[in-house]
């Protein structure tokens, strides 16, 4: 009479949710107005820097942060300065190391830039400027050219 092999260890089922999506700190700064309303055109040098952080705080919480910085210039001169700060709290069950990376890094700030994008173009009109369409970002391909980056840090 055969026998049933031992069952395999169960691996934990993964689950992920979103807890809450929240901002945790934004700024404007209009350091030269009025004069940057007087010019006859608007025709800005734009700078956008992105970055995106994350912490453990809980067994299987993570918050993330994304922070999202634009500089609008005339010629020397700023016009405008936004720094958001969109967060969320996360929750990851049942992910190993090699999982967690691209979901905190890549996949957390894809959930949380559209908030981003919409507090930037927002700040940018109440501070009496044009609409700030921000571009679409690849995550996926940010999260990769970090971790190349961060390789031979890793392997030294």
């Amino acid at each position: 009479m055969a026998t049933d092999p031992a069952p395999a260890p169960e691996t934990p089922a993964q689950q992920f949710n979103i807890q809450k999506l929240y901002l945790r700190d934004v700024s404007f700064e209009n350091p030269n107005s009025p004069q940057v309303y007087t010019g006859n055109s608007w025709d800005p040098k734009m700078n956008m820097g992105i970055e995106s952080s994350s912490r453990r705080v809980g067994d299987d919480q993570f918050e993330v942060v994304l922070k999202v910085t634009v500089e609008a210039k005339i010629e020397d001169n700023t016009a405008y300065l936004i720094e958001v700060h969109q967060a969320g709290l996360f929750a990851a069950h049942g992910f190993d190391d090699a999982a967690l990376g691209p979901l905190l890094g890549s996949f957390c700030p894809n959930i949380l830039y559209p908030f981003a994008r919409e507090e930037v173009s927002s700040l940018a009109i109440k501070g009496g400027f044009p609409q700030l369409l921000l571009e679409p970002i690849n995550f996926d391909a940010l999260y990769a050219q970090q971790q190349q980056g961060q390789a031979p840090t890793a392997n030294a």
